[in-house]
């Protein structure tokens, strides 16, 4: 092996070891991670938890509020189906999670796709959420606080194009800022990691994005002093049990179920083998 390699090598065998720690320590101590989701999301985004060993709580009632978030461990806030009636739910959400010293993660969904969305996002990310997670244009959207073409919760900006965005928002936030892709970017707004796992047939069923941030929400949860490297090991991971899903699946629903089994399953080799993560700073 040429000595120029080594230090790529020595660092992608960092991550891969950092990653069987980081999914130890989520079975192992089962983070309970609140979920404000959109309709579409629920049951993947619940039973992806489970798999991983974390706890779900899809719970959602203003009036709860104040009793349960302080008890979780993190909470998610995902604005697919978001409506008049959610959206103080959501703001109270996060506000009893920043007051609690908990981790929250905003999942920005077609954030640019109308006025009242994009306003709701950037009202959320006055917030100060631990972590954002988007594709390309919603990304862009929040980044740029315009109005910008999108296709609903699909993206027309690869995660790439959104780097620098990635990082202007992150800068402005305090976030940190994942983009997802056939890359996934993650950035403070000064370093930058991608994360390389993944099928492309994952986005061919409805949720994976959201439910990968519900993820990153559990891996925050049980190191939030180091939430960059939480949100990358995540997103990896995913894309992991989606390789290995893939390896099984003859479509996307065969793979929607074989992704669940898959990430139940993740041993220290799998990951050791296959955990893709780079410095691109």
């Amino acid at each position: 092996m040429a000595e120029g390699n080594r230090p790529k090598e020595d660092e992608e065998n960092g991550w891969a070891g950092k990653a069987w720690t980081a999914l130890s320590a989520v079975r192992q101590r089962k983070p309970l991670i609140q979920c404000i989701t959109n309709f579409v999301s629920m049951d993947l985004m619940a039973n992806t938890l489970l798999a991983a060993g974390a706890s779900p709580a899809m719970l959602h009632s203003l009036q709860e509020i104040p009793d349960f978030t302080p008890q979780a461990h993190a909470l998610l806030i995902n604005v697919g189906t978001l409506s008049d009636a959610w959206l103080p739910a959501m703001k109270s959400a996060a506000e009893f999670a920043t007051q609690s010293g908990r981790p929250w993660v905003l999942d920005p969904v077609a954030a640019g796709g109308t006025r009242f969305r994009l306003k709701a996002c950037l009202e959320l990310v006055e917030l100060r959420p631990t972590v954002i997670r988007g594709n390309g244009s919603e990304i862009i959207a929040l980044s740029k606080a315009s109005l910008g073409a999108n296709q609903g919760v699909d993206s027309i900006h690869e995660s790439m194009d959104a780097m620098e965005h990635a990082k202007a928002l992150a800068q402005a936030s305090g976030a940190i800022v994942a983009v997802s892709g056939a890359i996934d970017i993650v950035t403070d707004g000064q370093q930058v990691v991608g994360a390389g796992n993944g099928v492309a047939m994952m986005q061919q069923i409805t949720a994976t994005g959201c439910s990968v941030t519900a993820l990153i929400a559990a891996f925050v949860a049980v190191d939030p002093s180091h939430a960059l490297e939480a949100t990358a090991l995540a997103l990896s991971i995913f894309g992991v049990a989606g390789e290995v899903g893939m390896e099984m699946a003859k479509g996307p629903a065969s793979l929607r179920m074989h992704l669940i089994d898959s990430l139940y399953g993740l041993d220290e080799a799998a990951l050791l083998s296959r955990v893709n993560i780079t410095s691109m700073s």
